[in-house]
């Protein structure tokens, strides 16, 4: 990759005295099908780097009780499972990161244009850090349909192997059915629980998502307006620096919501039919405040290099495409 984000393509600014091209003329759809594929490459990007990081977090939320820590459980996976274990899930993972960064970028450029309208506002880079994060928030609201069933499916396989584990221990004589994969399990789920099924946990993603990714992306934003130089454009960041302000921005997130993500794990995997609030604090009162807070060390370790990654992804393969496609 290329040191500066000044050496990348960049999209040729269209000359207003010009008549437009066929191209300027579908600049809006054609931008939105730019922001659904570069957000699509970058959750791909940042999954196949950092998933083993991921399952560590989903374990230790669903079953604190059977590990001393995040490198304990990462050695009693590889050690029970191996590679395959750390990467349970990928297939789920990948879909639902694809899924989720593809509509979330296009839904944060459709989001940014509805700010601009009402506050009546130029140019996308003419916003503020606050509009920035409202367009982010409203982005996550549409993301988290999307989002809620591959998230479901993902921590389901990651936490299946404790899952049989505390069966065992309850009854050592029980005959545990073979482990199933992705499609297996959503067969199962559609069965039992019909479509409203494959939404537990809805709930709790909205509100994972939504303060999240205000965060997200108003924790770019500043980062961005923090690294720029003052005779620097904010979209013209050197690499590096696109990398540094994306690994912000998800630390910023996820510290905001972990609790949330606590919640929305036990709900999905225990099968649950409480609520979030009830679920939310009866896990503070019997396992104490600490525990909505279990995995949070392995999700800032993963989430700052897969966050950098998603950034810096989106970032050049929207200029590539806006240059090949609008110069």
């Amino acid at each position: 990759m290329h040191g500066s984000s000044k050496s990348r393509t960049e999209a040729v600014p269209h000359d207003p005295e010009k008549p437009p091209s066929r191209m300027e003329a579908y600049r809006s759809p054609i931008t939105a099908g730019i922001n659904l594929f570069s957000g699509a490459v970058g959750g791909g990007f940042a999954v196949l780097l950092c998933q083993p990081l991921d399952t560590i977090k989903v374990k230790m939320q669903t079953y604190p009780q059977l590990y001393s820590g995040a490198y304990n459980c990462g050695v009693l996976t590889w050690k029970r499972q191996g590679i395959r274990g750390l990467y349970a899930g990928t297939v789920p993972s990948l879909t639902a990161n694809i899924l989720e960064n593809a509509s979330l970028f296009m839904f944060y450029g459709f989001c940014q244009k509805v700010v601009q309208s009402v506050l009546n506002v130029p140019r996308a880079e003419d916003l503020t850090t606050f509009h920035n994060a409202c367009a982010g928030g409203g982005a996550a609201f549409f993301t988290s349909f999307f989002l809620c069933p591959t998230e479901l499916i993902k921590c389901q396989l990651q936490a299946m192997d404790e899952g049989r584990q505390i069966k065992m221990v309850q009854n050592p004589n029980i005959k545990l059915p073979p482990k199933i994969g992705s499609a297996a399990l959503v067969r199962n789920i559609m069965k039992t629980e019909g479509v409203k099924g494959m939404f537990r946990g809805l709930t709790s993603t909205f509100v994972r998502e939504i303060p999240g990714y205000a965060c997200f992306f108003g924790g770019y934003d500043v980062a961005k307006r923090f690294l720029a130089r003052p005779d620097q454009n904010r979209e013209e960041l050197e690499s590096w620096k696109t990398v540094l302000c994306g690994g912000f921005a998800g630390v910023s997130c996820w510290i905001a919501v972990f609790p949330a993500d606590v919640v929305k794990s036990r709900l999905q995997v225990g099968n649950s039919t409480a609520g979030f609030l009830k679920t939310l604090t009866t896990i503070a009162r019997t396992e104490g405040i600490l525990a909505l807070y279990n995995g949070l060390g392995p999700t800032l370790l993963r989430t700052f290099p897969a966050s950098g990654a998603l950034f810096l992804a989106y970032e050049y393969t929207k200029s590539t495409m806006e240059f090949l496609i609008f110069r």
